[in-house]
């Protein structure tokens, strides 16, 4: 959900209204860390897991995998519950399920419950997922809406930073993350999963200390809490006015709330299949195989579990800091270009990758790289991420927020960000089986949908750099042919 209800004076980050809404954007997008942890903690207890409880590829893969089938559900709960009972009642929420998950996979003691702690797991992230960029949007002024909105895939990038360099804490302190056991008897491992309390606890602390969404309060006809707590976001000048476009634009959604997502294409309408497909596209190039899977991967180049946890943290911050250069470019490159190069440096770094392991010896988890083919693939997967978090990573985001018309807008963004969880889930699930099966190819079926990225945002995605709202939206609907 957006809100087009913008002051319109002069506005300064640096003054209190900036300030504060900053604060409170800042304290949102812990969501977007838990996000980021829950998706990378699994990263560093795989094998132990395998060893210990599942034994076959298929069923780790369905128990790292799992957790995002509980993603798919909470998004789609979130925005009904939220506007219910409020954005802050369901952060907490998201918090608690998040926080029991975590003490629930670290005592597990078999694959169904594992199963059943990492899906409330998955609910939790979900729901903090849609949510907290829904209450930065409603709470940020416009004239720093885009830098804050932002904050949102920042925080998921740190969240897999914190969560990779925890495991390797943890596993350096223990020697390993296997039968290592650490403080109160428990494993390296268990340990891996148990310190996503703390972000757990601090979302569910921070629900407490910070105001309701002041459109939530207009929407429940709580007119004077919200003006109190936009006294605090927009200078005094534009309270009213604020305020006014705010009660309009909720007026304007109510009376477009029965909007059809339908349409001649396959019962959608071809606007929403494009999100569909941008979101698809962002998951079939395997990117979250080298956030869940990249230690194992790490020890096939050559490196011991340790190094191996400590590349994959070199690798998560160059996702935060590649993340950091898409946020500059966005709006003086335009999306279009940024995408197209994203692409192509994917497709060729997994190329280089499938290559690289076409050279591997010995089989399953004793498979190695020998001589320069460690290094290239080492290179290659690093130039990946860099050329996913400078652009796929973001820019879906930033489009699925700009190309659906205000009417299907909410609804078709549930649509594209499920089909988003589901990718991701199918990635997820069948890497390990498709791994053992034949590395090279896989990373060369990962290779080829990244270039197929390119040909459907060259064919598809109009620029929108720049572009009122209202304006990007007629790039996307197709003009009716004038009769003769």
């Amino acid at each position: 959900m957006t809100t087009e209800a913008l002051p319109t004076g002069t506005f300064s980050m640096r003054s209190p209204f900036g300030r504060r809404a900053i604060g409170l954007s800042v304290a949102a997008a812990v969501g977007g860390f838990l996000f980021g942890f829950d998706s990378s903690v699994i990263n560093g207890a795989v094998k132990s897991i395998e060893a210990d409880y599942t034994k076959e590829p298929i069923l780790t893969g369905f128990v790292v995998a799992v957790a995002l089938l509980g993603c798919a559900v909470g998004a789609i709960l979130a925005g009904a519950l939220s506007d219910r009972f409020g954005r802050l009642r369901v952060m907490l929420l998201g918090s608690v399920l998040f926080l029991v998950s975590s003490v629930g996979s670290a005592l597990t003691f078999s694959v169904p419950d594992l199963i059943v702690w990492r899906v409330l797991g998955g609910l939790g992230i979900g729901i903090a997922s849609v949510v907290a960029p829904a209450y930065i949007a409603e709470v940020a002024p416009r004239q720093i809406r885009g830098s804050l909105a932002s904050l949102q895939q920042l925080a998921i990038t740190l969240g897999i930073f914190a969560a990779l360099l925890s495991n390797a804490v943890l596993a350096g302190a223990a020697g390993g993350s296997a039968d290592n056991t650490l403080w109160w008897g428990l494993d390296a491992w268990r340990w891996m999963f148990l310190i996503g309390v703390i972000p757990a606890a601090v979302y569910g602390i921070l629900s407490f200390t910070m105001p309701e969404s002041p459109r939530y309060l207009l929407a429940r006809g709580r007119t004077q809490e919200a003006k109190d707590i936009f006294a605090r976001l927009v200078p005094a000048a534009d309270l009213d006015k604020t305020v006014n476009e705010l009660t309009t634009a909720i007026e304007t959604d109510r009376k477009n709330a029965k909007a059809s997502l339908a349409g001649r294409a396959l019962g959608l309408n071809p606007i929403v299949w494009i999100g569909i497909i941008l979101s698809v596209f962002q998951q079939f190039v395997g990117i979250n195989v080298i956030f869940y899977y990249s230690t194992t991967l790490w020890q096939a180049v050559g490196f011991d579990e340790s190094n191996a946890l400590l590349v994959s943290v070199i690798t998560s911050v160059t996702n935060v800091l590649v993340t950091l250069i898409a946020i500059f470019l966005v709006d003086r490159v335009g999306r279009k270009p940024i995408l197209l190069t994203g692409s192509v440096l994917m497709a060729l770094s997994l190329g280089a990758m499938a290559l690289s392991f076409s050279f591997a010896t010995g089989e399953g988890k004793d498979i190695s790289l020998p001589g320069a083919w460690g290094p290239v693939a080492l290179v290659a997967a690093n130039l990946f991420v860099v050329g996913f978090g400078a652009s796929w990573g973001p820019l879906v985001w930033v489009l699925l927020g700009e190309i659906f018309p205000s009417r299907i807008r909410g609804k078709a963004l549930g649509v594209a960000a499920g089909a988003q969880w589901i990718a991701n889930f199918l990635v997820s699930w069948t890497f390990p089986e498709l791994s053992a099966w034949s590395l090279p190819l896989t990373y060369l079926m990962y290779a080829i949908f990244a270039a197929l990225s390119f040909v459907f945002v060259l064919w598809k995605i109009p620029e929108t750099k720049g572009m009122e709202l209202e304006q990007t939206e007629t790039l996307f609907v197709k003009k009716p042919r004038q009769k003769k």
